[in-house]
């Protein structure tokens, strides 16, 4: 099957493995132990990038799993690992950046991350004090400026290799860009055959920053996904050509796109088969079939838009990239 390639953050020249594996689950009973099982079968296949975030609550089975893997030799240490974790909106104040970072190392057992994102460009705020629960948060507009600086502590300070955002438009990007002593280096977002994010693409690549996509399948069972990129005829007539699964078409495709991508599976065989994408190619008429599938988002995120938040419309979210 062959070792997953790395690519090479551009601003800090850190590796990255261009495979990585994603923990975001729905939370039912016995989840942590479901995920620490899976990046021990992730790790024994050749796995190295795991992605987690405070959101997902599973950095505490990803930090259990990465202990037990070096006490069973499937790793020598953790340093052979790339760890990701993402800060969430009710820390995105620049006073609660460095400790919603410590509480993730609290969380994961460790002393560094490998990369730090900002998960939304927007923060939360408590109704009023004293009050819990998501329905009395209410959205505010981020301030870029002192969360990003505070981001850029984070990575003085080493408790962080690098730095980046995630579900970011190209307005947004540029705005980041503007403010940054210490630049991006990634930027997370949705990015399948159905949303491929062209002109977003072409403008990270032009200052050095890596995409890196989530949903490179649509994000099916999830709440927020759908079924379309699996459906989709023109995908599934280029798997029965090549002899492959339409998931493994997907990820061959961003592979060639010269992405990232969080693959997320805890079933073994089809995290096997999310391997299989590296010894074989798509040829140029398949790529312009690809090229002309009508493009539309599987995760709009319309849970950002009210009427008392810095976002109205979908369109103000994603600056009309929608």
């Amino acid at each position: 099957m062959g070792s997953i390639p790395d690519c090479v953050l551009r601003c800090s020249g850190q590796k990255m493995p261009v495979l990585g594996f994603g923990t975001a689950s729905d939370r039912v009973e016995g989840s942590d132990l479901v995920t620490k099982q899976a990046v021990l079968e992730a790790i024994k296949l050749g796995y190295r990038h795991f992605d987690t975030a405070s959101l997902y609550e599973s950095e505490p089975a990803l930090g259990e799993a990465i202990i037990e893997a070096v006490s069973l030799g499937l790793i020598k240490s953790r340093n052979e690992l790339f760890i990701t974790s993402k800060l969430w909106c009710t820390d995105g104040y620049g006073d609660l950046v460095l400790p919603a970072l410590k509480t993730s190392l609290q969380n994961l057992k460790l002393d560094y991350l490998d990369l730090y994102l900002v998960h939304w460009p927007v923060s939360l705020k408590k109704k009023s004090e004293g009050v819990s629960g998501d329905k009395e948060y209410v959205f505010v507009p981020m301030d870029f400026r002192s969360v990003w600086a505070a981001m850029e502590d984070c990575q003085r300070l080493g408790f962080t290799k690098s730095i980046g955002v995630s579900n970011f438009t190209c307005k947004k990007v540029a705005h980041i860009l503007s403010i940054a002593k210490i630049p991006p280096v990634v930027n997370q977002v949705e990015l399948n055959p159905l949303w491929q994010q062209k002109k977003l693409k072409e403008l990270c690549h032009e200052n050095g920053i890596l995409l890196s996509a989530y949903a490179p399948l649509g994000a099916v069972g999830a709440s927020w996904g759908s079924n379309r990129v699996m459906d989709c005829e023109a995908l599934k007539e280029i798997a029965k050509v090549k002899g492959k699964t339409v998931a493994q078409v997907c990820l061959r495709w961003a592979y060639e796109q010269g992405v990232s991508i969080i693959v997320k599976s805890f079933n073994a065989e089809r995290m096997k088969q999310n391997l299989g994408i590296l010894d074989w190619s798509l040829s140029e008429d398949e790529l312009k079939l690809i090229d002309q599938i009508p493009q539309s988002r599987s995760c709009p995120a319309d849970f950002f838009v009210s009427e008392d938040g810095p976002f109205k419309t979908l369109q103000e979210l994603w600056d009309g990239e929608i």
